[in-house]
């Protein structure tokens, strides 16, 4: 996928000697170093990254780390002392009035932490009021204002006034107003840090829904790394005005860069980042009518593994088999190979791909693989167990003593369940 907004090498330098600080950059000195000698402050330097189109980028930072400069650079509020902002092929950094203006009205809008609504205008005219400045015609402009209230679910309320709505709602008018000049990327500064933790969780799921249908290119500035970690397609952590890593949200809780991230991602909740997609395995079923019993314990030992799910013969998911149950029924009835659909397990865990695995620990506390599954019922991975509780924990190769272990059937050597067989 193309990128839709570049960022190559930018700088920001507040004082009256720009040059100055950046040549002092490039010799190695620091921030603190510059500021203290010069008086000159580095606002954000060498940003580099691109946004894909339809991707959410966050840029994650604490006060002072530049987030907020580097947006305002994006849309040129702010001009850049050194670098390139492209969007598509147009450079922000270097634009003449008149392009800027042209850029801002075409590809960009934004939405502030502070709703900033007019309280003397209606719900539907805050939302138009991108569209006025634009020149649009009122009919069209109330046409448009109306199905982007429609997005958020404020339509009902087109014709009261700010005072009307609550905070969250307020929030919702202002992230209407940006869509209805429908802006090829959104720039969203801290656009739910005003509001109450219950709402600012709210409005978040309410983004992930709405971005699922709307596909914007978004840029997004946060000081929370929870808000980061559940929006962003891609993070950047921002700390002295640099980016210290970008990642997705994985990669950023499983290998932090520096100490810096590490202490920012200690305490995170990794059944809310990880997904049954990042620890599933390969399905390798048996089928019912083509695998034996004795098909089914091989593979079990050639993969290590203590169960195999079942399909059907038009790949449908029917059920899971252990090498437990199949070693006991073979001793019991005395023969080499029972049928599969005798032992096998029909009431098992399931899962989508995209599940948190927040949701999969009591699952997975039974014992039992989950399968992964598509919207036809159809096997496309497997998540152990052990898998869901190492992830949890933040420990690679299996369950520590703080996350239960689940239970699971014998698991002997390859050699030895093979020996168990040839007893049988």
């Amino acid at each position: 996928m193309a990128a839709k907004l570049t960022v190559e090498n930018v700088y920001k330098i507040f004082g009256n000697d720009p040059a100055g600080a950046l040549e002092r950059l490039a010799n190695g000195q620091s921030k603190e170093e510059i500021f203290h000698e010069t008086g000159q402050t580095v606002g954000v330097q060498d940003a580099s990254f691109t946004v894909e189109e339809g991707q959410i980028f966050v840029v994650m930072g604490l006060s002072g780390s530049g987030k907020s400069t580097l947006v305002r650079m994006l849309n040129g509020l702010i001009k850049p002392s050194s670098g390139r902002i492209l969007i598509d092929a147009d450079d922000v950094a270097s634009a003449a009035p008149d392009a800027l203006r042209r850029i801002r009205r075409e590809k960009i809008a934004m939405v502030f932490q502070h709703f900033a609504l007019f309280p003397h205008r209606t719900i539907a005219e805050n939302a138009a009021y991108g569209l006025k400045v634009k020149g649009v015609p009122a009919a069209e402009r109330r046409r448009r204002a109306l199905a982007a209230l429609e997005q958020v679910g404020l339509t009902a309320w087109a014709d009261s006034y700010p005072s009307d709505l609550s905070g969250g709602m307020q929030q919702r008018v202002g992230l209407a107003r940006g869509l209805a000049t429908d802006p090829q990327i959104l720039l969203m500064d801290e656009p739910f840090g005003a509001l109450d933790p219950l709402i600012r969780r709210e409005m978040q799921d309410e983004l992930v829904v709405l971005q699922k249908t709307l596909k914007k290119t978004i840029v997004f500035i946060t000081h929370d790394l929870n808000e980061a970690l559940l929006l962003g397609d891609r993070i950047a952590i921002m700390k002295d005005g640099r980016f210290v890593q970008v990642g997705t949200a994985q990669e950023i809780v499983s290998e932090p860069a520096d100490d810096y991230v590490a202490a920012f991602v200690a305490d995170i909740d990794r059944g809310r980042v990880f997904t049954a997609e990042d620890v599933c395995n390969d399905p390798a079923p048996v089928k019912l009518g083509e695998s034996t019993a004795e098909d089914a314990m091989r593979a079990m030992e050639d993969l290590n593994r203590n169960a195999l799910h079942v399909v059907d013969e038009k790949d449908k998911l029917v059920g899971v088999v252990t090498y437990q149950d199949l070693a006991a029924a073979t001793l019991d009835n005395g023969a080499p190979d029972p049928v599969l659909e005798e032992v096998m397990i029909t009431d098992y865990p399931t899962a989508d791909a995209g599940q948190q695995l927040n949701e999969l620990y009591g699952p997975a506390s039974a014992g039992l693989p989950i399968a992964v599954t598509d919207g036809k019922d159809r096997l496309v991975g497997v998540v152990e167990p052990e898998a869901v509780f190492a992830q949890l924990s933040g420990e690679e190769n299996g369950a520590t003593p703080d996350a239960p272990a689940a239970p699971q059937t014998p698991q002997p050597a390859k050699q030895d369940k093979q020996e168990e067989r040839a007893h049988v």
